[in-house]
């Protein structure tokens, strides 16, 4: 018994030091900066196949999401947003209400000038075997951070069944047909 507390110490120790790394500040003094990540699973919605697996990091305040998507009629492009809530209930996926718009933008692409949503992604194209792999990074979304016009923890990704065309005020991406909730 004493063996096995021993190595469960242990293991618990390597954990909490593992995602650590030590940052140089202009001070010269050194502090440690903690690693933030979060996985979350895309479930089909409105009688589709569409699924997969998204992993966020946090490091130096930018996130970093990386996706994979199944499922998709090969060559189809399908837009991709974060939601306002992070519940998938409904079988089309309304229960993620609209899209994350905390800044209260016109939609568009992401970085235009004449505005867009925090959570306008864009759009994915799948390739012949119905994949798609989407990598995506901003330091204007965190997770866990508690500032609304950032924080993402509590929100969800949804996958449309089109393309979002930047139109007003949504897009026009039509149905949802995968839904995930970005929670901890």
């Amino acid at each position: 018994m004493k063996r096995s507390s021993i190595f469960i110490l242990a293991l618990s120790v390597i954990f909490a030091f593992g995602c650590k790394k030590e940052v140089k500040q202009e001070t010269g003094t050194t502090k440690a900066m903690t690693a933030k990540k979060v996985k979350m699973k895309l479930e089909p919605k409105s009688d589709s196949k569409v699924k997969g697996n998204i992993a966020f990091s946090e490091e130096d305040g930018k996130i970093r999401m990386v996706a994979i998507i199944t499922g998709m009629v090969p060559g189809t492009t399908h837009a991709m947003h974060i939601h306002e809530k992070a519940d998938c209930s409904a079988a089309d996926g309304t229960s993620s209400g609209g899209h994350w718009n905390p800044t209260a933008q016109p939609h568009g692409k992401w970085g235009d000038t004449a505005g867009y949503h925090k959570g306008d992604i864009g759009n994915l194209t799948a390739e012949e075997n119905g994949r798609a792999y989407v990598e995506f990074s901003t330091d204007e979304w965190c997770l866990g951070c508690g500032d609304p016009m950032k924080d993402i923890l509590g929100k969800a990704i949804i996958v449309h069944a089109e393309a979002d065309d930047y139109g007003q005020p949504t897009g026009n991406a039509g149905g949802r047909v995968s839904c995930g909730g970005i929670i901890e």
